[in-house]
């Protein structure tokens, strides 16, 4: 059973700065991507950032040089390094992990359980 647990999600202030944290926990034999979505409310996710194995990330305009995703591979853990915070970036924040949970497995994606990050002006 393969988890995905978030942390840091919080209140912060215009132009403030948080970092979430997301570890991938259970049995996982390898990792391909991890991403970051968000979901404001009456709004559809989105996503915000993704890294992948292979080290390249992307991300939305929206937030693009305000950002940035790392991953330590070795814990199975991604980041989301948040600054120049706006009140537009409020809202539940999902980790997403595209993994192979077994060596015979075929891949599969997973879901946190959101954090919310509210910035206020």
């Amino acid at each position: 059973q393969v988890q995905l647990v978030e942390s840091g999600g919080g209140l912060v202030q215009a132009g403030g700065s948080l970092r979430l944290s997301c570890s991938a926990s259970g049995t996982i034999f390898s990792i391909n991507a991890m991403a970051w979505y968000r979901q404001a409310p009456g709004k559809q996710r989105e996503l915000v950032a993704r890294a992948t194995s292979s080290g390249s990330t992307n991300y939305a305009d929206s937030v693009k040089g305000r950002f940035t995703i790392s991953r330590d591979n070795a814990k199975n853990t991604v980041y989301l390094q948040m600054t120049s915070l706006k009140d537009e970036d409020t809202a539940v924040y999902y980790c997403y992990a595209d993994l192979q949970p077994g060596r015979w497995v075929f891949s599969k994606t997973y879901w946190g359980q959101g954090t919310q990050v509210t910035v206020s002006s």
